[in-house]
């Protein structure tokens, strides 16, 4: 497997403001229910870049964000996609849909590192929601899968998509057949949860936010539901080796021999995809591929999509030309979806933004080309036709009493699940991706542990918590205190023809995800390969590691919150629903916790209440304005007087457009939804400057160009206000 070529470096123009590699520099003035369990359709189980600088922490009214000038595009990839090969795929109806969902750009809380100094001040890449609707015809049921480009998916967003879609669509999405999975990006704004423990980590609850994330997947929803059209369906599977490293090797030699026998690596190198197409042309993708969305660090402000947004971005966008503005259903909608990441991490070098280089934003790119050409490289190589019918089942199950039987325990006797408790190794962080841990004074195992905490929590924390928990340290138990974390969770048994996949809300690790595989392989009576495991689906639950791993208390451990029995716990699930499916009985699907969506109170950052241009200026006004001429590879950057962005998101939308000029028309050549391009917001009371940057790609057409910010102010009456500025215009050469 090869990565497209690195950009040429060029010569730098003496008259410009040249871009830089690394992280970027501040103080720049010139140069982000189904009412059952079971759902089923046919009788047939078919066949078996850029940096970003922790300096942001002190970004004030004068400061600008740096970045990469070798980073600002890549160039598309040249070859045309082969078609899909005769490996007779299956005749479905599918139906594919993609939605923005940005959140706050400005002042909101990042879900993923728990660093509450990690506060958006900007946007590079949008936040998209990617819908792909399944039937046997156009009048069956269906099964809906929705990738989500947010740190965390909860209940919370799960319950008000569904009540949405009940409005609208009545009883064809329902929570049996819908499943909402997060891509896990640490750099995308949160608040979201309505449980205490993730939203107070976020300074609070974030209504628009939450709006943004729930309208972007329901705008997704819609638009696959009008898309529904015949379309053949195949799976195939690949291997990537160089995208993920196992950053808790100490536990996974724990595991068993022929476990680790079978990720001699410490990863899980498959690379799975669902491939649509319609005519011949490849018109969907839908990859699962196991690493953690963390190539930017806990010091990066800028909203993003991360690695799995870019692959999905760099397919659509730059490889296939489409415009997310234009309207209209996209010619390829291409969903990168997480399956048993949680010891895997993108870092190569086991250090927060570190490899394959130093630079962070660098790494995102290669990382998510790494994804993109592992799932590029199977079309039309290798299809397995799915296969007929579509069935759904799905249960709730309280997490914190399940009582394990013995052919899943694994040591001949029955254990429990107990209440949710974080342990010591959690506040620690994940020392090789950083975050929320790294000033604390607590350590993984396999770092010394905490004999300090311990001390402390064999006095303070009861001991039958402590037993229930052992070997961890219980620092947090958040299960004692009412509303705190997520209790009861859901889990989804989908078969896709002959392809299976099990959705639930935790992160396993890679072990786990093989172990849950193998379970459903055996209860279903298909191969391995048959079988997908998707975390970060429809609710948060920390993670999942095998008892074994746990035994080594590092991160993982210390956050596998119901205790050591936890992943036996969702075997057992998992069988349940494996047997349910194929006798073909009912399921009871039990029911779900009480909806806390906006118990938690809103956070009281962030919030606009009025807006006032920059003094003795005008909204729209260009305060510092662009160099006459550049060339590829520079940064051009405008500072305007704007307004606050949170009081209007844009979805669908942008704030700013690189405009070329075509015979006398401007036209729109890039938007805030592209790599090359970002938006850092300054603000000072009721003024907020927007500093525009555009990194000029290798290959663009000499012109003349300018840049054009558009955003909504808000007046002292409340109502909002359009506000356009344009920049002097410029050369490219």
């Amino acid at each position: 497997m090869t990565d497209s070529p690195a950009p040429a470096a060029t010569t730098p123009d003496p008259d410009a403001t040249p871009a830089r590699t690394g992280r970027p520099k501040v103080g720049e003035s010139r140069a982000g229910r189904s009412e059952a369990g079971i759902s089923r359709v046919g009788d047939s189980r078919g066949e078996s870049p850029r940096g970003g600088g922790s300096q942001f922490g002190t970004v004030n009214r004068r400061t600008v964000l740096g970045g990469a000038a070798a980073l600002g595009g890549v160039a598309a990839l040249q070859s045309i996609l082969p078609p899909m090969a005769a490996a007779q795929p299956t005749e479905m109806y599918v139906g594919r849909g993609i939605g923005d969902m940005t959140g706050e750009p400005l002042g909101a809380g990042f879900n993923g590192y728990a660093d509450t100094e990690q506060l958006s001040v900007g946007l590079h890449l949008r936040q998209r929601a990617r819908a792909f609707v399944f039937a046997e015809s156009s009048s069956s049921p269906r099964f809906l899968h929705v990738t989500a480009e947010i740190g965390l998916m909860f209940q919370s967003i799960q319950q008000e998509v569904l009540r949405r879609l009940g409005a609208e669509f009545g009883g064809t999405y329902h929570e049996g057949n819908v499943v909402l999975t997060a891509t896990h990006t640490h750099v995308a704004p949160g608040g979201t949860s309505g449980h205490a423990m993730v939203d107070l980590s976020m300074l609070g609850f974030r209504p628009v936010t939450f709006e943004a994330n729930v309208a972007g997947i329901v705008d997704a929803v819609r638009m696959a539901h009008h898309d529904l059209a015949p379309s053949t369906v195949g799976v195939t599977t690949g291997a990537l080796h160089d995208a993920g490293v196992n950053r808790s090797r100490g536990s996974f030699d724990r595991d068993r021999p022929d476990e680790r026998a079978h990720f001699p690596e410490g990863i899980d190198p498959r690379s799975q995809s669902l491939q649509i197409t319609r005519g011949g042309q490849l018109v969907g993708v839908l990859n699962w591929f196991a690493t953690h969305a963390t190539s930017m660090t806990s010091h990066a402000l800028l909203a993003s999509s991360d690695n799995k947004g870019y692959a999905a971005w760099h397919w659509e966008r730059e490889v296939s030309g489409q415009d997310y503005l234009a309207g209209g259903t996209p010619g390829l909608i291409t969903a990168f979806a997480q399956t048993n990441p949680g010891d895997v991490s993108p870092n190569l070098d086991l250090s927060p933004g570190q490899g394959p280089t130093a630079d962070e934003w660098l790494n995102t790119r290669i990382n998510g080309e790494r994804q993109f050409a592992a799932a590029r490289d199977q079309v039309g190589r290798g299809v397995r036709g799915l296969g007929a019918g579509i069935d759904v089942r799905h249960t709730w199950v309280d997490m914190s009493n399940v009582e394990v039987r013995p052919e899943f325990t694994g040591d001949g006797h029955t254990h429990r699940t107990s209440i949710a408790a974080l342990g010591a190794a959690f506040a620690s962080g994940s020392q090789e991706d950083g975050g929320g841990g790294d000033e604390l004074p607590f350590n993984e195992g396999a770092r010394g542990g905490n004999p300090g905490v311990k001390a402390i929590t064999d006095v303070v924390i009861p001991a039958w918590l402590r037993e229930e928990h052992a070997p961890k340290d219980v620092l947090l138990p958040m299960g004692l205190v009412p509303g705190a974390i997520q209790r009861v969770f859901p889990f989804h048994l989908v078969r896709l023809g002959g392809h299976y996949l099990f959705a639930l809300g935790f992160e396993p690790t890679v072990v786990s995800g093989l172990r849950l595989r193998r379970t459903l392989a055996a209860e279903l009576g298909v191969p391995e390969d048959h079988v997908t495991v998707q975390g970060y689906s429809n609710a948060y639950g920390h993670y999942i590691t095998t008892p074994e791993e746990y035994s080594a208390q590092n991160y993982e451990g210390g956050a596998t919150i119901f205790g050591p029995w936890t992943l036996p716990a969702i075997q057992q699930i998992a069988a349940e629903l494996a047997r349910s499916m194929r006798a073909g009985t009912p399921l009871d699907p039990g029911t779900s916790e009480r909806d806390l969506t906006g118990q938690i109170p809103a956070s009281p950052l962030g919030n606009p209440l009025v807006d006032t241009p920059a003094p003795l200026r005008n909204f729209g006004d260009v305060l510092d304005p662009p160099l006459a001429k550049y060339r590829a590879g520079q940064r051009v950057l405008v500072r305007f007087s704007g307004t606050h962005p949170n009081s209007d998101l844009r979805r669908g939308d942008t704030y700013l457009a690189v405009e070329r000029n075509d015979g006398g028309r401007w036209v729109r050549v890039h938007d805030d939804g592209d790599w090359s391009t970002m938006i850092v917001f300054e603000g000072l009371l009721t003024v907020t400057n927007a500093v525009i940057t555009w990194d000029i790609p290798p290959g663009t057409p000499a012109g003349e160009y300018r840049i054009v910010y558009t955003a909504s102010g808000r007046g002292i009456d409340g109502r909002l206000f359009p506000v356009r500025g344009e920049s002097q215009a410029f050369d490219v050469r």
